[in-house]
């Protein structure tokens, strides 16, 4: 995978309750992805950005919202997100990524 599809793969990280709790919890951390990004290579994306072993992924999408505005309905996008589950040991620090 080259260095460029790295960055498009990962949209940023989900910060919310839930994901701090699973944080916490399971050793999980979870990333807004592109929505055609794979599990592999939203896996080989974290190790090479964050230098860290990744033990699973499990992604979902978000279904777009219908919105009401003053010229009638609008559709929010739909966006993916991916739950990557650490090997034991493993921590990322999003604080002093290179």
């Amino acid at each position: 995978m080259n260095q460029e599809r790295v960055f498009q793969v990962l949209v940023g990280p989900h910060v919310s309750e839930k994901a701090a709790v699973v944080a916490d919890e399971n050793n999980q951390f979870v990333f807004k992805v592109a929505v055609d990004a794979t599990k592999a290579e939203i896996k080989k994306s974290v190790e090479q950005l964050f230098k860290v072993k990744v033990d699973n992924v499990r992604t979902l999408k978000v279904k777009g919202k219908v919105k009401r505005n003053r010229f009638g309905y609008s559709t929010k996008p739909t966006w993916k997100k991916a739950y990557v589950r650490l090997e034991q040991g493993q921590d990322i620090d999003f604080a002093s990524v290179d």
